[in-house]
This record gives C-alpha cells, sequence and structure tokens, in this order.
C-alpha cells in the first residue's frame, strides 16, 4: 500500500557466543569461528549433552547497577546490553519530547530458566517464605522490554513475544509493522535468551534435539552436513533498531539496510517437528515476498534458519526450493548457527542483526564445519569461508515448536 511508510535498521546491538558486542560478533563471524565449548555455566557431568554456545567474559555491572543485578535473570541482563550496543550504535536520543514515539518489543522463547530453577530449589529446601520478592519479575518474559523501556525512558508500544525460536524474528516484524501504520517513529526490537541451565539442557536432551558430540565441540554444530546430530543450545542477545527513514535521515543516522517485507505462517502439523513437505516454511516465505512485493528471482542471500538437525535442515531446503524454483541455486544461503550455536527465542533478533551486517558491509559469513556433502541440502551454502558478495534483497528464516514460522526481507540501502 502507498501509505505504508518506509522502515530502516539505523543501530545493531549483539551479545553471542563470539563475542560481547556487535564489532566482535562479526568479526568472529567473517572468521568463521566457533562459540562452541564445554558447558561451564553449571555441572553438566550427568547430562548425555555437554556442549553449549556460552556467552563468555559477561559482566552484567557494565550495564546495571550492582543492587538491580539479583533483580534481573541472565536474560534480562543480556537484552540490556544489547539494547545499549544498538541505542549507542544508532545515535538514538531517547528525550522527553520523542519518548513517546519510540518503543520496545523484545522477546524470550524460555524466558528465566535459571532464576526459576533457583528459586525451585529454595522452595524445596527452605520453604516458600524464602522465595525472593524479586522471583517473578526476575523471570518472566516481557521484563526484558520493561527493564530496556524503564532504562532508556522510551515510552512508545512495550510488548515481548514467546514464540518459540521464531519469538524475535515476530517482534521486529511486529515492531515493523508498528512503524509503518505510525504508532511508533522507532523501536527497539529483538530477543535474548539464556537458557543453558541443567533442566533447559536436560529438556533438549530428552527430546532427542540436541547434538552430543561431546568430545568435538567446535565442529558439533554442522547445518546441511550429512553427519549433523541435532542442535547446539546457544545463549545471548539481537537486538536492532528500526526507524521511520524520514525520522532516520533528519538526525543523519546511520543507515545500515531497508526491512521491505515480513510473514508470518503456521505448520498447523506438529508440536516440534516441521511438515515434511516444507508447507509452513514455503508459506511465511511466499508471504514475506508478497508483502515487499518483490520477485522471488531477486533475492540474493538468505540467512536460514538451519539448526543442524537432522529433518529441520532438510526440510527448509524443500521449502526453499518450492519458493524460488531454480533461483535457488543461483543464490547464497548461509547458517550462522554453525558459529553461534542455536539460541532458541534470541535467534531471529541475531540473524536480523547479522542480516544488515551483510547487507551494509557486502560480505556473507559462513556456514562452518560443512565437510561432508548431504544430496537432499544441495545448495550454495557459502562452505567454510565467508564471501564478499554484491547483496541486494536478503531473506532471513525463523521457524520454532509449535509449527510457528517468521520471515524478514531486507533491502540494501541506496540512498
Amino acid at each position: 500500500m502507498a501509505d505504508k511508510r518506509r522502515v530502516v535498521i539505523t543501530g545493531v546491538g549483539l551479545v553471542s557466543p563470539l563475542g560481547v558486542g556487535t564489532e566482535p560478533t562479526w568479526k568472529g563471524l567473517l572468521a568463521g569461528q566457533s562459540g562452541v565449548a564445554s558447558i561451564t555455566l553449571f555441572d553438566a557431568s550427568r547430562h548425555s549433552t555437554r556442549i553449549a554456545a556460552e556467552v563468555k567474559g559477561f559482566n552484567p555491572l557494565n550495564w546495571v547497577e550492582k543492587k538491580d543485578v539479583k533483580k534481573m535473570d541472565r536474560f534480562i541482563q543480556f537484552a540490556v546490553a544489547a539494547a545499549d550496543f544498538a541505542v549507542a550504535d544508532s545515535g538514538l536520543t531517547i528525550d522527553a519530547a520523542e519518548a513517546d514515539q519510540i518503543g520496545v518489543y523484545i522477546g524470550s522463547g524460555i524466558g528465566g530458566f535459571a532464576t526459576i530453577e533457583r528459586e525451585h530449589e529454595t522452595l524445596l529446601k527452605d520453604g516458600p517464605r524464602r522465595i525472593s520478592p524479586f522471583f517473578i519479575p526476575a523471570a518472566i518474559v516481557n521484563l526484558a522490554s520493561g527493564w530496556v523501556s524503564i532504562l532508556t525512558g522510551a515510552k512508545g508500544p512495550n510488548s515481548a513475544t514467546c514464540t518459540a525460536c521464531t519469538t524475535s524474528a515476530h517482534a521486529v516484524g511486529d515492531s515493523f509493522r508498528l512503524i509503518q501504520r505510525a504508532e511508533a517513529d522507532a523501536m527497539i526490537a529483538g530477543g535474548s535468551e539464556a537458557a543453558i541451565t541443567p533442566l533447559g539442557v536436560g529438556g533438549f536432551s530428552a527430546m532427542r534435539a540436541l547434538s552430543s558430540r561431546n568430545e568435538d565441540p567446535a565442529h558439533a554444530s554442522r547445518p546441511f552436513d550429512r553427519e549433523r546430530d541435532g542442535f547446539v543450545i546457544g545463549e545471548g542477545a539481537g537486538i536492532v533498531i528500526l526507524e521511520e527513514l524520514e525520522h532516520a535521515r533528519r538526525r543523519g543516522a546511520p543507515i545500515y539496510c531497508e526491512i521491505v517485507g515480513y510473514g508470518m505462517s503456521s505448520d498447523a502439523y506438529h508440536i516440534s517437528a516441521p511438515c515434511e513437505d516444507g508447507d509452513g516454511a514455503m508459506r511465511v516465505m511466499n508471504r514475506t515476498l508478497k508483502d515487499a512485493g518483490v520477485e522471488p528471482s531477486a533475492v540474493d542471500y538468505v540467512n536460514v534458519h538451519g539448526t543442524s538437525t537432522p529433518q529441520g535442515d532438510k526440510v527448509e531446503v524443500v521449502a526453499l526450493k518450492r519458493v524460488f524454483g531454480e533461483h535457488a541455486r543461483r543464490f547464497a544461503v548461509s547458517s550462522t548457527k554453525s558459529m553461534t550455536g542455536h539460541l532458541l527465542g534470541a535467534a531471529g533478533g541475531l540473524e536480523a542483526g547479522i542480516t544488515a551486517l551483510a547487507l551494509k558491509s557486502q560480505m556473507i559469513p559462513p556456514t562452518i564445519n560443512y565437510q561432508h556433502p548431504d544430496p537432499d541440502c544441495d545448495l550454495d551454502i557459502v562452505p567454510n569461508a565467508a564471501r564478499k558478495a554484491d547483496l541486494r534483497y536478503a531473506l532471513s528464516n525463523s521457524f520454532g515448536f509449535g509449527g510457528t514460522n517468521g520471515a524478514l526481507l531486507f533491502r540494501r540501502y541506496e540512498g
């Protein structure tokens, strides 16, 4: 529609297993580094999976006053840090005149698992009177958005998604819609996750969803490789600043790219497995392209969901071929989860930021650990080394348990 406002990304804030900050994360991606190692956050000796992609060297006191740290689960701390990086990167000023038109939309697929586990132990050991009064606000999903709003002074729309591994793609897409409809001029959007806990790892292991390549963690996340055996759980946050184009221009903001399309769909099929024919993934990509008014042949790169599960990777390739036909063999796809692990509800926000960086720099991060070609995954997956490319349109896919799907289409900003 002609009356839709144009939306650009003016800031990127990343906290990932490759580094605390956007620059170390991006450098690690282009270098093909793995953020996967043995678990240190808890004693995993009794777990069948003992590896994860942890955020190393994170000190919440760099962003949060000491008295407030205990009021926040780790996922909230990550969100606060990533939002601070993103706001600083964009140069966005949130003052009294603008605050009502700047919102926050940060989701989490799991929320405060570590806090829940700790307070449950307190309940069993010491009784209900010893439960912390900060337990609930430290654990619930929307307090990442709440804290970022409090700390930045953003008084516009304030919301949170919880749609499994599609969570932060939905948060970014919904924020795009809010700005298009003039309900906000700028949004701090994305996701955060910190579910590397005994119960989190144990639960995904019980589903047989995780890689158990414990003796070789750096090579455990291997999307599209024939010997992939499951995903590697990761943690961190990905936040982007979405802004109405003229608002960004007036203040001379840096512009990474434009967001031009967003789609949602449901598989309506299974609680955790994707449709074997890629139906839900196909429809969400088609909806996104239609929303943008862009032909499939215009897409140059796809940052795929690509979790490193045997079925998931295969189905995503099927869906890509159904949407793009022969063009699927002409563009590049890569799974940055090969390096970051799977950040669950934070994956879509992290990967939206990565896709924006790819368009800005005209560099495609690789899919590492690709050693054994899989005939069912026969696309150009940018194996093992980053690549310079001429990128105009880039798509980012996110799919979640319950069959929930989201996709975002970005366009290179050309002034």
